[in-house]
């Protein structure tokens, strides 16, 4: 018999890109936004606290999402859930914190996330998310997405509140522009392109969506505050994440050879 057999290399590592697929990463940017501010300010533990405290769950998770042969639906949407509060933390601590202007951190993380983009296109000749089936290519594709969430936040909060935009306008403008890179595709436009521009776009939607949801009337936001916004949106990922396995798991069964 064949050594080969004992070899059992990576399924794809991450979910075909469908209508679920935007639904759950808008609702986790926009748990990201609020879930950030609820536990650094409600809960009372601070920016640093926060931010040291996902930073740890984030870590746990991405070696259970590294450790996976194949996508698994709720540790995936985990990792993503934390990559978004930890993105959110960082761009908050380097305009909090260190005072460093939202023009300056935007511009800081555009550059981070087209340097990686380059590096792992030089290395790996593709950024598309159907061929992360090695450990060295999702590294760098949770690189890539931890840079878009905090790029998204630093390009959010310079839109809605250095721009003046504010959260309403800030939800139109940024599905407006979604919605542009969605008929370009339809257009012919290059598809891992397009798959980028609507991922790094989706996080400045969902935060402006979490603060107009969350934030008081006075600063422009429905007043539903953070812990229920959060939970509301939580309560939706799980019942699709929930919805999602199933599904999958149906799909094999019907297919046992796949």
């Amino acid at each position: 018999m064949s050594r080969e057999r004992h070899v059992s290399p990576m399924l794809n590592k991450v979910p075909e890109v469908t209508l679920v697929f935007w639904i759950i990463k808008i609702l986790s940017t926009t748990v990201g936004e609020t879930g950030a501010d609820y536990l650094a300010v409600h809960v009372g533990l601070g920016a640093n606290w926060t931010a040291a405290c996902m930073a740890s769950l984030l870590s746990a998770a991405l070696i259970l999402q590294l450790r996976a042969r194949r996508y698994v639906p709720w540790v995936y949407w985990l990792t993503v859930v934390l990559v978004s509060i930890v993105g959110t933390e960082i761009t908050d601590l380097l305009t909090d914190k260190l005072e460093i202007s939202l023009y300056v951190s935007t511009a800081l993380f555009a550059c981070a996330l087209a340097a990686t983009f380059a590096i792992w296109f030089a290395i790996e000749r593709t950024l598309s998310i159907s061929s992360i089936i090695t450990t060295r290519s999702e590294l760098f594709y949770w690189a890539a997405i931890l840079f878009t969430f905090a790029l998204g936040t630093a390009a959010g909060d310079l839109a809605t509140e250095a721009f003046g935009l504010g959260f309403q306008l800030g939800v139109i403008v940024f599905g407006v522009l979604i919605g542009f890179v969605a008929v370009f595709y339809r257009l012919g436009t290059e598809p891992v392109l397009s798959f980028w521009l609507a991922y790094i776009l989706t996080r400045p939607l969902g935060a402006s969506l979490g603060d107009l949801l969350s934030q008081s009337p006075n600063y422009g936001g429905l007043g539903l505050g953070t812990v229920h916004t959060s939970l509301a949106f939580l309560t939706v990922i799980v019942a699709l994440v929930v919805w999602v396995t199933f599904e999958g798991e149906r799909t094999e069964t019907a297919n046992p050879a796949q």
